[in-house]
């Protein structure tokens, strides 16, 4: 399993247990510092929704998919109901909006489920899959991609213990991870065929690996680690042709990351500070030409991760805790972001005072746009939620 996620599973099962007694949340109600209706879409705790660039949602909008310590669930936002699709413990899911399939890694293997009639199939069982992180389709369903480990892994990033006891925080482990130059490479699999062909051998860390939702061909991912310690941002196709870094620093202290594609496949947004922790802004590369736009951003409405609207109008923000590279003043909120020039404007939408950000929100909108789906620990154990972006009238 990938390091970065692990510690985030940790946090996740030590915060749960901890909260075990806290009050269920509402099922609905309206937000008394924003009028904003928040509806809690899990019925059991400790349910989570996807991260920030995995899509969890069919192309027609009728069902999004999430975990919980059962397996994987989809939500009927019709009936509102959940359903149980996938037994078990899985990881790096990802849904199909064409063909409404969801892919997924068990253990060494990776599955095909189809959403509604729960029809599961095996494509391909190697040890080597659940290494990496990020694990994506392309845009005409063809192929799967992520990255692997294709070398030895050193004992104190595979064992628990160990990494727990020598390492005194994340930033810690991935300075020390960095250093260590596993092995690595891209991948892609054959949907039909479960054929594995790995390319772009490196020792750097590989990681967060997306595919363009329009080119089938061009894969982007990430140099993970502290951001000031890496060039982050990278596009490539699957031949291991056209390796492109995205984001070149003009100035010292300068970070970029985050990244991830619009829905029309044509820019690359990905949150820019120059320098880290002074001023903030949502990039925006062109694929085509190569020009780079941004927006700013007041300090105390920065968040962890930023997406876009299926319009490409609208972006959100899920907020930043104390602890957070901005430190923001009150900065704990789902915003609502509208493009004014080249600047972002922002309507807070949900009150996240109680959240505690060792579990990302990673705010989505919904195919239709209507809504941002989020996972929080407000109440205590993490839930999904979700926020109407219209408000309700008082």
């Amino acid at each position: 399993m990938n390091i970065s996620v692990l510690f985030s599973i940790m946090f996740i099962i030590a915060f749960a247990s901890t909260n075990a007694v806290a009050k269920a949340p509402p099922r609905e109600w309206i937000d008394k510092d924003t009028g904003h209706r928040v509806l809690r879409l899990s019925q059991e705790d400790n349910q989570v929704s996807f991260y920030f660039h995995q899509n969890a949602y069919t192309v027609t909008g009728d069902k999004m998919v999430f975990y919980s310590p059962k397996g994987i669930l989809t939500y009927d936002f019709k009936s509102k109901k959940s359903d149980l699709i996938v037994k078990g413990n899985t990881s790096h899911a990802v849904v199909a909006k064409k063909s409404r399939k969801v892919y997924y890694l068990m253990g060494d293997t990776v599955f095909e489920t189809d959403i509604d009639t729960k029809v599961t199939r095996e494509i391909l069982r190697d040890g080597r899959l659940g290494s990496g992180s990020g694990f994506a389709i392309n845009s005409d369903e063809t192929l799967l991609g992520g990255s692997m480990i294709t070398g030895k892994i050193p004992k104190e990033f595979v064992d628990k213990k160990s990494m727990k006891e020598r390492f005194r925080g994340k930033g810690e482990m991935m300075s020390a991870r960095i250093a260590a130059k596993i092995p690595m490479a891209l991948y892609t699999i054959g949907i039909q065929n479960g054929l594995l062909n790995t390319f772009h051998n490196s020792t750097d860390w590989l990681n967060h690996v997306q595919f363009s939702p329009t080119d089938p061909c061009l894969m982007m991912f990430c140099h993970e680690g502290a951001w000031e310690q890496v060039d982050r941002i990278w596009t490539i196709r699957t031949d291991g042709s056209d390796l492109r870094k995205i984001h070149i620093r003009s100035s010292p202290g300068e970070i970029a990351g985050h990244e991830f594609f619009s829905p029309d496949g044509r820019f690359i947004y990905y949150d820019l500070q120059t320098p880290a922790g002074k001023e903030f802004w949502l990039a925006r590369h062109d694929i085509r030409s190569g020009r780079m736009d941004r927006f700013a951003l007041e300090k105390r409405e920065w968040s962890v991760h930023y997406s876009v609207s299926p319009d490409g109008s609208l972006f959100s923000g899920d907020g930043g805790g104390p602890k957070s590279v901005a430190k923001g003043d009150n900065g704990q909120w789902i915003y609502l972001f509208r493009p004014k020039g080249d600047k972002l404007v922002a309507e807070r939408l949900v009150n996240l005072s109680n959240h505690d950000y060792g579990l990302e929100p990673n705010a989505t909108f919904t195919p239709d746009g209507k809504w941002l789906v989020f996972r929080s620990n407000m109440f205590g154990a993490p839930r999904v939620y979700a926020v109407e972006i219209e408000k309700m009238s008082r």
